[in-house]
């Protein structure tokens, strides 16, 4: 299973050096989501990271399309508070672990 990482290209070189290579430079709301959703039905991608505020631009019905994906599980990091991933874990385990 690969790693994705889609956003800006102040956001991708970290990923970069830590050896991933499956990186993303969408130019545009409309790219990012054409990214997205191709990356939604790629079987080999089983993670796919994308800046938390790229997430809320984002149509609702791709991000609820992200959000119950299980595989890929979708992870929305950044500054601004984000549950995606206490929710992707919530889901995958049933569990609420930051309880």
């Amino acid at each position: 299973m690969e790693i994705a990482i889609v956003g800006t290209t102040e956001f991708t070189p970290g990923f970069q050096l830590a050896g991933i290579m499956r990186l993303h430079n969408p130019h545009g709301d409309e790219e990012m989501r054409d990214t997205l959703s191709s990356l939604l039905d790629e079987k080999e991608v089983g993670i796919i990271v994308v800046d938390s505020a790229d997430l809320t631009r984002m149509p609702d019905k791709l991000r609820q399309r992200m959000s119950d994906s299980i595989s890929p599980t979708v992870l929305g990091i950044g500054t601004e508070e984000d549950n995606t991933l206490r929710e992707s874990i919530k889901s995958a385990l049933g569990v609420d672990l930051w309880k």
